[in-house]
């Protein structure tokens, strides 16, 4: 059974461990993560040690690892008596998150405007286009995948790296609130046309009108996930 009391094949299977040649460690919380960020694992859920060594099939240290690894990412909470959960952000600080990431991404778009090569561009534009095809296939993994690398693409080209390694501090609950802004029906596409219009402002050298594209982005995504937490 898995920690929901659903069968562990629903969640994970210990089978994917080791078919990829990455470090037990990093593929368990692959595993776990992709779990959280995809609501197989609901927030506020616990994480019993004991169960997960069962489901995964690995050591109890390497769960205690993988935990902790999550905890500082911000996607795990570890509270007193209870042990680990999946983090429960509230309705206040999702706000906050948004906010912090409408004033930096929207920065990051302007630098991006002002010193982003030819091919970075073109990546941004491809990276676009991939949004565009997973909003149609429906994969939440796959859009929050082609999302990570439309935001890998755009803060390489910033060139900045204190934008980059604050929000590299954001990372994991920004994916946990995009994952729930993806969810709500139609959101992917609606995202999709709003990143799009980010990227021809930008082709089109305008920075002050791709950072207020991108600004818009994240407040419709906000009004959205917020929509969802309330509920």
């Amino acid at each position: 059974m898995s920690v929901d009391g659903s069968p562990a094949s629903t969640v994970w299977s210990a089978d994917q461990i080791g078919r990829v040649a990455a470090p037990l460690r990093e593929q368990v919380v692959t595993l776990v993560r992709d779990a959280i960020l995809g609501f197989r694992l609901q927030p506020g859920q616990r994480l019993v040690e004991r169960e997960l060594v069962e489901q995964l099939g690995v050591s109890r240290a390497t769960v205690r690892e993988v935990l902790r690894q999550l905890a500082a990412e911000g996607l795990v909470t570890v509270v007193p008596q209870r042990g680990a959960i999946v983090t429960a952000l509230s309705p206040d600080d999702a706000a906050d998150l948004y906010e912090m990431r409408a004033s930096l991404e929207a920065l990051a778009v302007q630098r991006f405007v002002q010193r982003a090569t030819a091919d970075q561009v073109a990546a941004l534009r491809a990276a676009v286009g991939e949004i565009e095809r997973t909003a149609d296939a429906g994969d939440p993994q796959d859009q929050l995948h082609a999302k990570d690398r439309f935001y890998e693409v755009l803060l390489a080209g910033s060139g900045s790296r204190p934008l980059q390694e604050t929000l590299a501090g954001l990372q994991a609950r920004v994916r946990l609130l995009r994952a729930t802004s993806l969810a709500a029906p139609g959101r992917p596409r609606e995202a999709a046309a709003e990143l799009r219009a980010v990227v021809d402002a930008v082709e089109a050298g305008d920075a002050d009108a791709a950072a207020a594209a991108c600004a818009r982005h994240i407040h419709n995504a906000a009004r959205t996930a917020l929509a969802r937490l309330h509920s």
